[in-house]
Parts: structure tokens; C-alpha cells; sequence
């Protein structure tokens, strides 16, 4: 393919002859990294909560959870190609923005041709992300929200909180946005030397630090507490 994209990928589906398939098959592009397989939307999701991947490949009719409402909780910005022997759910899977739709038993030819609609797809993405940046440092991120996908300006993050399975993105220009992510995959899509975790449950932009007392930081009306085992990594960060 030309002007190949990388994309890393994982592959659901309850059947292991048709993981074997998909694996074959991604095995003969040179763009697509299947990093991992999974019989089980449970260990996929907790895989994908800590392991944020460009792609899924995955089999609607699951046994305990179908494969669309599995994909409507995967919240990451995530392209998807459905694998099914069913027809009827083509529809549906064009709701949540479906890569692709693949009838079993599909040729390699008809892989190969949803792939590449994964990669202009995720072409587009990586462009529209770049577009308005003021430098490397100002990018833009998308989390999904609602079944969509919601995007936020680096720029405009003061800081993130914890809460239990959740986070809340604190905003500049906007309400706060809460999302399904953990600690770790938030800290690996944001900018490092722009953002520091403080705490367990928080991480705060440098830039939007206005003061530091009492192992507080200050960031708008906002007093964050600064754990012990954060402390060293914090001060050494903020006074670069």
C-alpha cells in the first residue's frame, strides 16, 4: 500500500479459527500490527483500558456481550472493522462509524481492500489532529463520549481528576468532560513535558500552575494536593 499509515491493532471474535484467519491475513500487510487476540470482550476491554490501539477487528455476535455494544463503551479513539456471518446487523455498524463490514468467509483481497479504508480513515484523523497546532506541544485529543467521539484541545486541559473508573477532564473554555480511561493512558496520550501527575488521582498542566503552597498547587480556584510519592518528580519538573 502506498503511503502506509502504522496501525496497531487488536482482534476479538469467540471463534479461535477465525482470530487464526484475521492473523494470517495481517500478517501479509506490513502496515498492520496485531498486537493481540481475544476470545472475550471482558480481557479486550481491560487489554484496551491501559494498551490504546488504531484499530479492532471484531465479530458482532459474541456470546455475553455483542461486539457493537462492546465497541460503544471502548472509549478511545479507535477505528473499527466488523467480522460477522451475519448480514443484518450492517446497518447498525454504520451507527457507530464502521470502518468496514466483512461477510464470513472473506478472501484475503476483500481484508486487504477494509484495511486500506482503515488506513485513509485514519489518515484523515492524524491530519485533522495536526491542523491548528501552535508546535508539537499543542496537539489535539479525542476521547470517546456518548458513543461519539469528542475532541479537546491540549491546550485547553487544566487538569485531570480521577474518579474511580472514570476521569474528569477540567477545562479552560469548556465544562468539564468525564471519560472512561484510566490514569496511564491519559498520561500516555498527553504531551510529557507539558503535563506532571502530582497525585494519584490528579494530573495538572504546567503551564496552568499558578502557585504552590503547603504541597498544594493552585490552578484556577482549584487547591490540588501533591502526594509524597509524587513530590520529588513534581518540584524537579516545575522548577526547570
Amino acid at each position: 500500500m502506498s503511503l502506509a499509515v502504522p496501525m496497531k491493532a487488536i482482534a476479538l471474535d469467540d471463534e479461535r479459527p477465525a482470530l487464526d484467519v484475521i492473523d494470517a491475513f495481517c500478517g501479509r500487510i506490513d502496515s498492520v500490527d496485531l498486537v493481540k487476540t481475544f476470545t472475550r470482550t471482558g480481557e479486550a476491554r481491560l487489554y484496551l483500558e491501559d494498551h490504546p490501539v488504531d484499530l479492532i477487528f471484531l465479530d458482532i455476535n459474541m456470546p455475553r456481550e455483542s461486539g457493537l455494544a462492546f465497541f460503544k463503551t471502548i472509549n478511545q479513539q479507535t477505528l473499527v472493522i466488523f467480522t460477522t456471518a451475519y448480514s443484518e446487523f450492517a446497518v447498525e455498524s454504520y451507527d457507530v462509524e464502521a470502518v468496514d463490514y466483512l461477510l464470513k468467509p472473506f478472501t484475503y483481497e476483500r481484508f486487504s481492500q477494509a484495511v486500506q479504508r482503515a488506513q485513509t480513515r485514519l489518515r484523515a484523523l492524524r491530519q485533522s489532529t495536526n491542523e491548528g497546532r501552535e508546535g508539537p506541544e499543542f496537539p489535539q485529543l479525542f476521547f470517546r463520549v456518548d458513543y461519539g467521539l469528542v475532541k479537546v484541545a491540549v491546550a485547553d486541559i487544566l487538569f485531570v481528576e480521577g474518579l474511580d473508573n472514570y476521569l474528569k477532564i477540567h477545562r479552560s473554555q469548556e465544562r468539564p468532560l468525564v471519560v472512561r480511561l484510566t490514569m496511564k493512558a491519559m498520561l500516555d496520550k498527553l504531551p510529557a513535558g507539558s503535563f506532571v501527575r502530582v497525585h494519584r488521582s490528579y494530573i495538572v498542566a504546567l503551564d496552568k500552575i499558578q502557585a504552590v503552597r503547603n504541597k498544594m498547587v493552585l490552578i484556577g480556584e482549584e487547591d490540588i494536593p501533591i502526594g509524597s510519592s509524587y513530590e520529588k518528580d513534581f518540584f524537579t519538573r516545575f522548577r526547570k
